[in-house]
């Protein structure tokens, strides 16, 4: 297993876009620039439209990606040899999702984030699994939330993409700290689908991980 992050160069060939991604960066490139309403000051506007919904994935990539690296960075106390290889490929996943959204808004893309993670026990196996339970949960809620808000096609077939990954890393971890547990009734509902959340109700959670503060007045509702 790879554990050097993946460039993003790769990454796009492994979600099978790299036909797309000049089209992709393109689109991105024309979007309206209006803000609209004015963010708070010291706040980051994610944006609106689409690209504000890229911006929203993106730093939500970006905490997943600081987190995992941190993971691997300070290993916790009794990591095992697969834990450690499981955990530096979800790690290079998502350090690839935040390469790839970065280099697809470009010039719209928010700033980097300051993360917090002040909670976080990381000498801790019980404190991190539950931690990346929880991060990862919320990614695939958070891409179900916001794909109804996406406009153009392609933004949608990349979100779709992503959001796979994302339920492939969950049902892994819910397995790390049970056996078994990959897809119970805390993240499938009785219709076999997987929990959505608006952005406002996943950027309320996430923002105790973050020193920097997010706004999204701006992002499309409906």
């Amino acid at each position: 297993m790879q554990a050097a992050a993946i460039n993003r160069r790769k990454f796009l060939t492994y979600l099978g876009m790299a036909g797309s991604t000049a089209a992709l960066i393109s689109a991105c490139s024309k979007d309206d620039d209006n803000d609209g309403n004015t963010a708070p000051p010291g706040s980051i506007d994610l944006g609106k439209d689409d690209i504000g919904i890229l911006n929203y994935a993106y730093a939500l990539e970006q905490l997943e990606a600081a987190f995992y690296t941190q993971v691997i960075a300070s290993p916790f106390s009794g990591i095992t040899a697969n834990e450690t290889a499981l955990l530096t490929d979800i790690r290079d996943h998502e350090v690839a999702h935040r390469e790839f959204f970065k280099a697809a808004l470009g010039a719209k893309a928010i700033t980097s984030l300051e993360v917090n993670f002040a909670s976080i026990n990381f000498s801790s196996r019980d404190s991190v699994l539950a931690t990346a339970k929880a991060f990862e949960d919320l990614g695939v809620s958070a891409y179900n939330g916001a794909g109804k808000l996406i406009t153009k096609p392609d933004y949608l077939v990349l979100a779709g993409k992503i959001v796979s990954v994302e339920a492939r890393h969950a049902a892994l971890i819910r397995d790390l700290i049970s056996n078994g547990t990959f897809a119970d009734n805390t993240a499938v509902d009785a219709n076999g689908l997987d929990m959505a959340k608006s952005p406002d109700d996943v950027l309320g959670i996430a923002k105790t991980y973050l020193k920097s503060v997010l706004w999204a007045g701006n992002l499309p509702a409906s």
